[in-house]
């Protein structure tokens, strides 16, 4: 590689804590007498995707050790490489450095209030970014198969249905499910959805369109919408009457619930680990992606929170669930991100996000034009949301938690849901979708009964379905 990247390895020196922001960050990429900057410019998109990496984890480590003067150097640097409309690491960077400057401004909670004074969370663009995520990639239209897959399964022979849908803001699916079920040999069932969301419009849009469809294939339909974000849900107060087949669908939804007011903590290894990345080996950045990414800054205070059986305890998501439990549905099918983003660890967040992140960004640039405006407001109204509130917020403030397949299991079975494997008939559908869109590059793998849709063989959304288990005495 070049001796751009060479010099980068040789970091090794000084503590983080009381070098000089130039010293940390060893060469400056500002335009001027003897600047590399024209060098850099020049760049192949592999080796200015290293840099990258490196600047944002160690401006990131600056961040998380408070260094606010070495953190803006790092931050000044990346602007001159960084870019939201670039390749694929450059629109990265673009997002990961506007959530490390946010996480910043919240030290001066004035500060950071009089700049976010005006601005307006406008619920038709946050519809729309979700729309256009839909149309882009394949990812929700294969959740809503298969989970419609799951529940049509279920519900063989009941004559009523309910549907309990979280965050209910895509007609598409149901719309799906309801010409499915008018072509039942002993004609369509009774089906009522209750659709919740926290923006009464969207419940309203949802009800108009599905009414319209139901009317028009004549399926004896209700739709009941619940104005409540997720976590301050009252599943008492949903009403699942006698005699009908409860089903509950939640699609990137459900971690929501693990919000809790956690504590602001880092890796105290973190500026340590920092140098062993600079000093790793040269390699390519998908390379470095792909293996030493997650272990670099691995400690021993991240192995409770990496664990499978070091869940973070969530009394709120065990009472959420219990009562779930309680409701006795059929099946409940989650479709949930596969990457583990719920520790309190602020690097190791910043690693994992980095790496979910990039593969999702990575299966834009596959099938999307640069240019396309359609692109960039997916990844700055919806991904680059997600990202800020991941790097930026802590607390309860932080809803975006994911965490792998392997939590939700043990969440799921300590309070008495039991698996539904899905069947082969739910991954034969999600593969003809696949093969009829033309999406390259896309996979469904089974393991044990539970469905990965993944990014060549990157896994980055599971589908699982559970059902109600009576608990022996």
């Amino acid at each position: 590689m070049s001796t751009l990247m060479a010099g980068m390895f040789n970091g090794e020196g000084s503590s983080s804590v009381t070098s000089s922001p130039l010293q940390f960050f060893p060469w400056s990429l500002s335009p001027g007498i003897g600047s590399p900057y024209p060098f850099l410019r020049e760049l192949k998109s592999e080796e200015r995707g290293l840099c990258l990496i490196h600047l944002l984890l160690g401006c990131a480590n600056q961040v998380a050790i408070g260094n606010i003067e070495n953190a803006n150097v790092g931050l000044e640097q990346i602007s001159h490489l960084a870019s939201p409309d670039g390749d694929t690491m450059q629109r990265i960077a673009a997002y990961f450095t506007e959530a490390l400057a946010d996480r910043i401004l919240k030290s001066w909670p004035g500060l950071h209030k009089a700049l976010n004074s005006t601005k307006i969370l406008s619920v038709p663009e946050e519809i729309l970014a979700q729309r256009l995520f839909f149309e882009l990639c394949p990812f929700l239209k294969l959740a809503y198969v298969m989970t419609n897959q799951a529940i049509i399964e279920a519900m063989e022979g009941e004559r009523m249905i309910h549907i309990i849908d979280f965050k209910s803001c895509e007609p598409a699916q149901w719309i799906n499910l309801l010409q499915t079920l008018k072509d039942r040999p002993d004609g369509p069932p009774h089906l009522r959805i209750t659709g919740i969301h926290e923006q009464k419009e969207v419940l309203e849009q949802m009800a108009l369109r599905l009414t319209e469809e139901a009317e028009k294939w004549d399926i004896p339909f209700q739709f009941t919408p619940v104005v409540s974000k997720l976590e301050n849900l009252d599943l008492e107060s949903l009403r699942v009457k006698t005699g009908e087949a409860l089903a509950v669908s939640s699609v990137l939804e459900l971690h929501s619930v693990l919000a809790t007011d956690d504590d602001k903590k880092t890796s105290p290894s973190a500026s340590k680990n920092l140098q062993k990345l600079l000093r790793m080996k040269q390699r390519t950045l998908g390379e470095w992606l792909e293996t030493d990414s997650l272990q670099v800054f691995s400690s021993p205070d991240s192995a409770s929170v990496c664990s499978p059986s070091g869940l973070n305890p969530s009394q709120k998501m065990t009472s959420f669930l219990t009562a779930l439990w309680g409701l006795s549905p059929k099946v409940m099918v989650i479709t949930e991100q596969e990457s583990n983003l719920n520790g309190s660890a602020f690097m190791e967040r910043v690693l994992e996000a980095l790496n979910f992140y990039a593969a999702l960004f990575d299966c834009l640039e596959s099938t999307v034009s640069r240019s396309s405006i359609e692109r960039q407001r997916v990844e700055k109204m919806l991904l680059g949301e997600e990202i800020k509130n991941i790097i930026a917020c802590e607390g309860a403030e932080r809803t975006e938690r994911h965490e792998k397949l392997e939590k939700w299991i043990l969440r799921l079975e300590s309070v008495g849901f039991g698996k539904v494997p899905l069947s082969y008939h739910s991954m034969l559908l999600g593969s003809r979708l696949l093969q009829s869109y033309g999406y390259d590059g896309y996979k469904i793998k089974e393991e044990n009964g539970f469905l990965f849709i993944c990014w060549q063989d990157r896994p980055l959304f599971s589908v699982s379905a559970w059902g109600f288990q009576r608990q022996s005495s």
